[in-house]
């Protein structure tokens, strides 16, 4: 008679995702204990039976339902049995590797040119029905670890990515030099498109990361158009750089006037005037430029602004311009030429002494006092005389 075991369990590596138990003798008082960790599935005939999670299990009919009602056989009160039972591993296995075994031929959606991409990286697993995985893969094998997990899936796992890299760079019109910076959304984007394919096998596609881009390196349209590329880029940067030195020196000028006029306005406050005052001055030298020509009424606009900067001063040239307007200043009279001749004539002439021709009478002249008039009136503003039509 085949040896019968008291206890059922398994203590082995992290790494495993499925072990059977040598022993296919047991009883009903047998002990199944499965860890924390794992899950137990007890198989007849190639048949999936009852399974039994985390803690200690008696094989009895009333905890084996299943098998209990294939079996007749009672001896002494002990069922004897003969059956198999696979140990699965539960945990996340993680940091799978994953890679193309060649590269996917596409039409580069941005530049419109055939390229081809490999791609690499690394996921993580996890059984998500351990009977499910059980028929549909493991089947007779007494241990199945990550490494024959991975290669059971790497055939439709390149498949698919190929699939799956071309059809996401086409629907994100995504360039191929731009790819890197996309590389967490293309990550989640191909999980999303795997997880189904391993569910179907009981297994949960837990993580899924792209590591690495095999890009076509060497190849002389790749080279050209990655060139081009790059140099778009840079002369958008370099336009932008060149505005914002613009936009920084244009900001730093403003500043220097800002300062430099905050500067003067605080010159003005200590030395005693203000910027009215200042240009009362401007004004009244202007003005003062200009009244040996004729200025006087300018000169007074002028001299009367300056009033503001000072009693004193205001008072002084004020009596200036009263003056000049009153008469005692007069500008320079210019000078007169014979209609006949064309000789200079003193002023105040009646005849030229040259040719003895009658000089017309200045209207703009006093007949009395020669006076020259500045502006319309009826009488000499010096001598009193009516002033002729």
């Amino acid at each position: 008679m085949a040896h019968i075991a008291d206890i059922i369990k398994y203590e082995g590596d992290n790494t495993t995702f499925v072990w059977k138990h040598p022993c296919e003798d047991f009883n009903s008082y047998t002990q199944l204990i499965v860890h924390e960790t794992q899950e137990a599935v007890l198989f007849l005939n190639g048949q999936a039976l009852d399974s039994f999670g985390p803690g200690c299990h008696t094989l009895e009919t009333q905890n084996t339902p299943l098998l209990s009602g294939l079996l007749n056989r009672t001896t002494n009160g002990e069922t004897p049995f003969h059956c198999e039972v696979y140990f699965i591993n539960k945990t996340e296995q993680m940091a799978i590797r994953w890679g193309t075994d060649s590269q996917v031929q596409f039409l580069e959606p941005v530049y419109h040119i055939p390229l081809s991409l490999g791609a690499s990286g690394e996921m993580s697993l996890r059984v998500q029905d351990a009977r499910r995985l059980l028929i549909r893969l493991v089947g007779t094998e007494p241990v199945f670890d990550r490494l024959t997990l991975a290669s059971y899936f790497r055939a439709f796992l390149m498949a698919r990515v190929k699939t799956y890299i071309a059809q996401f760079m086409q629907e994100n019109t995504i360039s191929i030099f731009e790819l890197d910076a996309h590389m967490l959304a293309f990550s989640q984007a191909l999980q999303q498109q795997l997880a189904p394919d391993f569910a179907a096998y009981g297994v949960e596609l837990v993580r899924f990361f792209v590591t690495n881009l095999a890009r076509p390196d060497g190849d002389a349209q790749y080279e050209k158009y990655k060139e081009l590329h790059f140099r778009k880029y840079a002369d958008v940067a370099e336009a932008q750089l060149r505005q914002q030195t613009d936009l920084i020196q244009a900001q730093t000028e403003a500043q220097k006037t800002l300062i430099a006029s905050q500067a003067a306005a605080q010159k003005r406050v200590q030395e005693g005037y203000t910027y009215q005052q200042e240009r009362s001055f401007d004004v009244a030298q202007e003005a003062a430029k200009n009244a040996g020509a004729g200025g006087l009424t300018g000169l007074g606009i002028g001299i009367g602004a300056m009033a503001g900067v000072g009693g004193s001063v205001g008072g002084l040239v004020g009596n200036t311009v009263s003056d000049a307007l009153r008469g005692t200043v007069q500008p320079p009279e210019a000078a007169i030429f014979c209609e006949n001749c064309g000789a200079k004539l003193p002023q105040g002439a009646t005849f030229c002494d040259n040719c003895g021709h009658a000089v017309p009478r200045d209207k703009n002249i006093c007949a009395k006092c020669g006076y020259r008039f500045t502006r319309d009136g009826k009488f000499c503003p010096k001598c009193g005389a009516e002033r002729e039509d």
